[in-house]
């Protein structure tokens, strides 16, 4: 799990350093007509850029509530698949909150860089992304799970008739 969240966040605060370098916040660069882009801002608030931006110091603090959460329930996780999922959530959990915690305007209410721009949704980055993959695998995991399990009392039950 900790290779995951290392390597996500690693790479997202990579490729937010290409993009710092390659784009001018507000001018959009065309990857796939106007429908894809690179669109670069600076997000204070929630995931997606889609507000919250007077709560920056809450987002800070559950993001870093969340990542020491998945550090402590890490060694005790069962099911690979949702150790996986947890460290791909606490990955972008941990790439955005390096941005709250060291980028302008200052420590804690730091504002995250966000870059990729798809139709009319919101602009986002690719710890974002993690965060919403991760979220996906969860409850796939989550359903396989509960579905194992069904399976499983439904074979004791049948032997024990």
């Amino acid at each position: 799990m900790a290779a995951v969240v290392t390597a996500v966040a690693v790479i997202d605060q990579a490729v937010k350093q290409i993009m710092l370098s390659i784009l001018t916040e507000g001018e959009p660069m065309n990857i796939i007509g106007g429908w894809f882009r690179f669109y670069l801002l600076f997000n204070p608030g929630a995931a997606f850029s889609m507000g919250g931006e007077g709560s920056t110091w809450l987002f800070t603090t559950i993001q870093l509530a969340f990542v020491v959460g998945v550090a402590i329930a890490a060694p005790r996780m069962k099911d690979k698949w949702q150790a996986v999922s947890l460290a791909m959530i606490a990955g972008g959990a941990l790439g955005n909150l390096i941005d709250r915690l060291f980028r302008e305007p200052g420590f804690w209410f730091g504002h995250v860089v966000d870059y990729i721009s798809v139709g009319r949704f919101a602009v986002f980055n690719l710890a974002d992304a993690s965060i919403t993959c991760g979220v996906v695998v969860f409850i796939v995991a989550m359903l396989l799970e509960d579905t194992k399990k069904q399976a499983e009392k439904a074979g004791g039950d049948a032997r024990e008739s």
